[in-house]
């Protein structure tokens, strides 16, 4: 029995061993399961929760854009002369049953199923009908094809989620017709949106500039940053652009279009798998865009345009000097203010309506009729306007170049304010003298000083005292001196005005091979025949000889204020470079400019001035272009005032004019003396009894 006994109990403790070795293992299992866990949910939440809580908010979630109203651009006075008005937009987002698609089992095409197709069309069908019952009777009709291809069913300018624009300027019989019937059509919403107008005086249209489609800005390098910036997952939904919103795309329009723009409202919207819009989850409102105010005023503005356009047609018909010139088609003038920077006028005439830039297109006809003229002529030679035989608004500067020629001259050693030269009415360069240069008619001037030199338009001054000098000082690198002295004055570098695509000139004396030699690049240089520069350049050049060689930038803003008309930035005086010249060198040169110009025989004012007229070749005959600059008054300058007119003659007699209408419309709103003329009141006369 007891060794039975003792038998019987090892399997009982083999059993018992077994079974706590499976308890533990089970329990250290389990330990080991829930550690695991454990750690793998805190390795989700710490670690990966931010990128998996954001993988699924973009997966879940889409903001679209909603646009704000767009600051306005005001003139001096405070006249608008850009501005945007509210209107009620109809907008469609679309579900998947109107643009699902199958695969043919056969061809492996993709489709619209023909469900989709029955829907959309009808969809399309019905919007044009209401549109034709309720809109504006007058306003050209919807077709279903504009509206389909509106709807983007093939999402090729949009992402599914996208509210697609059908209609903008709703009726409010269409407003009120829409929302009643809202349930009607798959996610219609009415928007309120801005349409953008433009003065219908055309006042300084290629200075403000006009706007178009943020999907039509694909070259300009700015939308591209901005691109850039909006694929990047962390980027503002507020920062983010409408591919269908208006946009500044030339002008004060781009200059600043951040600040006219305001800042996107969004909409929050929860989207399928599919990327189609289930509904919206959160609306942010935009802001409005702040107003900017131009320097240029609106009253001198109207009247330098119409100067431009009455000498333009007045050049056609009336012989000078024995001709007439009918080839004159484009002029430009620019006015700024010498103490302050600010531009005053700023005409690229003829100039056209703006507000053809409105709708997403417009016909060729109006295309080719403005191609030519919708840019700043000003600033540019691109499609800026052309002549008769196509020169454009940045021609040869002719003699206007001549008051700096004699600064250096001056400068450099190579005459003084009493020296006389004696004018034979032609001078002598090259090899061998070969090659020679005529005053303008065959002139000859006989003695004279350097302030006579710049009255008379002595060509043959500047050749044998300023031009050959310079080559025989430095030689070949006489043309890098040159170059220096008119930077210097604004000449062959921006004006630094900020303006869109201003052009920093034609810098012909670089050119050596074209001119054959340093020294003939030298010698056309210093009476202006072999650089060309925009009108504000001329204008800034202008200025930098009343201020005695200080350049001031030009200002085209006076300031930018908010919506609640609060000043959030003011523009002031900036000087961006100074030359420094003894004081009798500026008294030498502002003496000699003192030209006869008969369009200011009446003039009240002493006054600094100067008439070009440069030469270039076009259709193989040598073309005049009119030139003139010029500051008043004399003494206390206020105003510098600069003109164009290609292929307009004498610069005396097309240029000039336009400049003195110019000086007395300033005269009238400002006063040249600081007293504005249109506040002096008549005397009234008073009758004794």
């Amino acid at each position: 029995m007891k060794r039975f006994g003792k038998l019987g109990s090892q399997p009982d403790r083999t059993l018992t061993t077994t079974l706590d070795l499976r308890i533990n293992l089970f329990f250290f299992s389990t330990f080991f399961i829930f550690c695991v866990i454990i750690v793998r949910l805190a390795g989700l939440q710490f670690v990966e929760g931010p990128t998996l809580t954001e993988v699924e908010t973009n997966r879940e979630t889409k903001n679209a854009p909603l646009a704000a109203m767009r600051g306005i651009i005001y003139a001096a006075g405070g006249e608008k002369i850009a501005y945007s008005t509210p209107v009620q937009s109809l907008y469609i987002t679309l579900t998947n049953e109107y643009t699902a698609k199958s695969t043919d089992k056969e061809t492996g095409k993709v489709a619209f199923t023909e469900a989709a197709m029955i829907k959309a069309n009808a969809l399309a069908d019905r919007l044009v009908t209401d549109f034709s019952k309720y809109g504006d009777p007058n306003a050209p009709k919807l077709t279903r094809q504009e509206v389909k291809a509106s709807l983007d069913l093939e999402f090729k300018k949009y992402l599914g989620y996208i509210p697609r624009r059908i209609k903008a300027g709703l009726t409010s019989q269409e407003v009120a017709y829409f929302m009643e019937h809202k349930n009607q059509y798959p996610g219609l919403s009415i928007v309120e949106e801005s349409l953008r107008h433009y003065d219908k005086n055309t006042v300084a249209v290629q200075t403000v500039g006009f706007i178009k489609p943020f999907k039509s800005t694909e070259d300009l390098a700015v939308y591209q940053n901005i691109r850039s910036a909006m694929k990047k997952i962390n980027s503002s939904p507020g920062l983010s652009y409408k591919v269908d919103e208006f946009v500044g795309f030339d002008g004060l329009e781009l200059q600043y279009q951040r600040e006219l723009r305001g800042e996107n409202g969004y909409q929050v919207v929860s989207v399928t798998p599919q990327n189609m819009a289930e509904k919206v989850e959160k609306v942010v409102a935009p802001v409005k865009g702040k107003d900017i105010w131009m320097t240029i005023n609106m009253n001198i503005q109207l009247k330098t345009e119409q100067a431009i356009t009455e000498q333009i047609k007045w050049l056609h018909t009336n012989a000078v000097q024995g001709k007439t010139h009918p080839d004159a088609l484009t002029g430009y003038a620019v006015a700024m203010e010498v103490d302050t920077g600010n531009v005053i006028t700023m005409a690229s005439m003829p100039d056209y309506d703006t507000n053809v830039w409105i709708a997403d297109s417009f016909p060729t006809e109006i295309w080719n009729k403005i191609i030519n003229n919708y840019q700043n002529g000003t600033i540019t030679s691109i499609q800026s306007g052309s002549s008769g035989h196509d020169i454009r608004s940045v021609p040869f500067l002719g003699s206007t170049i001549k008051p700096l020629s004699v600064l250096i001259g001056l400068n450099e050693g190579f005459f003084t304010t009493s020296t006389t030269y004696k004018d034979k009415g032609i001078a002598y360069f090259g090899k061998d003298d070969k090659s020679s240069v005529r005053n303008s008619s065959g002139h000859v001037y006989g003695p004279m000083d350097p302030a006579k030199a710049i009255e008379n338009s002595s060509n043959v001054f500047m050749v044998d005292m300023v031009g050959k000098q310079l080559y025989l000082k430095y030689q070949d690198k006489g043309v890098e001196v040159w170059d220096k002295y008119m930077k210097d004055f604004g000449l062959g570098v921006s004006t630094q005005s900020g303006l869109p695509k201003e052009a920093a000139g034609i810098i012909g004396y670089k050119d050596i091979t074209a001119a054959g030699s340093s020294q003939a690049a030298l010698v056309y240089a210093s009476f202006g025949q072999q650089a060309g520069y925009t009108t504000l350049q001329l204008a800034q050049y202008a200025s930098t000889l009343a201020n005695e060689g200080i350049r001031i930038k030009p200002q085209l803003v006076s300031k930018i204020t908010d919506a609640q008309g609060n000043v959030v930035k003011e523009f002031q005086r900036e000087v961006l470079n100074k030359v420094t010249f003894a004081p009798s060198y500026w008294k030498e040169v502002k003496q000699g400019m003192n030209s006869k110009v008969s369009a200011f025989d009446d003039f009240p004012y002493d006054f600094a001035r100067k008439t070009g007229t440069s030469q270039q070749m076009a259709d193989r005959e040598l073309r005049d272009n009119g030139v003139f600059i010029a500051y008043a008054p004399r003494d206390k300058p206020k105003l510098a005032v600069a003109v164009i007119i290609p292929e307009g003659g004498f610069g005396s007699n097309s240029a000039a004019p336009v400049a003195r209408k110019i000086f007395d419309a300033y005269d009238w709103e400002y006063g040249l003396d600081g007293v504005p003329k249109k506040n002096l009141q008549p005397a009234v006369n008073v009758i004794k009894e």
